[in-house]
């Protein structure tokens, strides 16, 4: 079968453009302004892009056209498509009916944390032995890739609650029937697709609905909205973390290790190569998952000491006259202030300076926007880039003060960072997508410095 990706560069169409070429299916796409990992990992895979939507493309002939959720109706190929009446289908519709049928799925949902615990739970079940597909929202350092088919009955997906394609707003999850599924938390999100939480709530139980009797959710009992989800009916196996019984993860010794538990019995303890109660409780529901399909408590958190990390979570991009630059994907208030504090946790010497672009379409409306001087508090400096944004960023972070500073132009951005920086300092970036290259542009003014 050949098959055109409309959007084959955002993580999780190139990850179905990845499964499908391993599948044995001819693969070609189209998309707009790419950018790196995912770039990369398709032209490595000899995967031909297209750059834009020209109709023309339709001259590829494929068996189908695979259209994912960032292409909207206006869109000139998607037009034409319509207008001929040639075959379409959503990309997560696609997965299910070609590649997750018949397996043994293992989901992670949730509003934050989803790319780190589904790495986390494919490494454990890789290291277990067990082979297991997967596709992430990230490029986890033990595979090198975000997305793997492999003849095993596993597969391990991250399990977004965004919606499915122009034509399917259910959310992409409700599609891949898990038979194991970790509900890490659920907050209010993308604003763009949802009136309030009520409306995500409703598509969690819309994913709950797909478990079978012999399924298992692994849910965060600290989290009100999941507890509503799971009293709206539940006919799973269920188990709870952070709950009065339960699993449970501490800290140990020190900040980097994780004592972890299960109805108050010690399990084992680790020293995770990501810092923060967060990242505990991601390896946690990875650890629950895992006992699902067979790996010990034990092997689990042995497995956890040999984790690499992920690409753009707390990455470092390079070190430059004592300066390290980071590159991570935070981009919801929840999410910045967990990776602020699990820095400065991490490294408690030097000034953390803050290099923000609200970039999804969330942030872009400002719906969050009184958030951000909490999430940022514990920032040393915070330089927000405000191209494109449609409220008054500076505004906003005012109640920081002088500490924050807003540019819309994102070379002065840069000089002021590195007119700044001095040996010791942590100069974290985070975005959901390219940043302009910030990161390459401040390492090479900081050379220059």
């Amino acid at each position: 079968m050949h098959i055109h990706i409309l959007g084959i560069c955002g993580t999780f169409m190139g990850g179905v453009a990845l499964l499908a070429r391993a599948a044995g299916h001819t693969v070609t796409g189209c998309d707009a302004n790419v950018y790196p990992p995912m770039s990369t990992q398709l032209e490595e895979q000899g995967i031909a892009l297209t750059e834009g939507f020209d109709p023309a493309q339709l001259d590829l002939v494929p068996d189908v056209f695979v259209v994912g959720n960032a292409i909207s109706r206006g869109n000139p190929l998607l037009e034409e498509i319509l207008d001929r009446g040639l075959p379409y289908v959503s990309g997560p519709q696609w997965l299910a009916d070609h590649v997750l049928a018949g397996r043994w799925v293992l989901g992670v949902a949730g509003t934050h944390g989803k790319t780190t615990t589904t790495s986390l739970l494919a490494w454990i079940l890789e290291d277990a032995g067990l082979n297991p597909g997967f596709l992430v929202g990230g490029v986890p350092q033990n595979f090198g890739l975000s997305a793997r088919l492999t003849d095993s009955p596993f597969f391990v997906i991250e399990a977004d609650e965004y919606d499915t394609a122009f034509c399917d707003k259910r959310s992409k999850f409700v599609h891949y029937r898990p038979r194991t599924l970790i509900l890490n938390n659920l907050e209010f999100d993308h604003a763009d697709i949802f009136a309030d939480l009520a409306a995500i709530e409703t598509q969690f139980h819309h994913l709950v609905r797909t478990l079978p009797r012999t399924g298992r959710i692994i849910a965060n009992g600290a989290e009100p909205a999941l507890q509503r989800v799971i009293e709206r009916g539940c006919w799973s196996e269920l188990e709870w973390f952070n709950a009065v019984r339960g699993w449970s993860a501490s800290v140990g010794g020190c900040d980097a290790e994780a004592v972890f538990a299960l109805d108050g019995v010690e399990l084992g303890r680790v020293e995770l190569a990501m810092a923060g109660r967060h990242n505990r409780e991601n390896a946690l529901a990875a650890i629950a998952a895992a006992r699902h399909v067979g790996v010990t408590p034990a092997q689990a958190i042995a497995s956890l000491a040999r984790f690499e990390g992920i690409k753009r979570r707390l990455e470092v991009r390079g070190v430059v006259r004592g300066v390290t630059v980071y590159d991570d994907f935070a981009h919801h208030p929840t999410a910045i202030a967990l990776t602020v504090e699990g820095l400065r946790r991490r490294e408690p010497e030097g000034r953390i300076l803050a290099v923000l672009e609200p970039r999804s379409n969330t942030m872009k409306l400002g719906v969050m926007k009184a958030q951000l001087p909490v999430s940022l508090a514990d920032a040393d400096r915070v330089y927000c880039y405000t191209r494109g944004l449609g409220w008054d960023a500076a505004g906003a972070l005012a109640p920081l003060g002088s500490n924050a500073v807003c540019h819309e132009d994102l070379d002065a951005l840069v000089a002021d960072v590195v007119r700044q920086a001095q040996a010791g300092d942590h100069v974290l970036v985070m975005s959901n997508g390219g940043f302009g290259g910030v990161h390459q542009k401040l390492l090479e003014a900081l050379v220059e410095g």
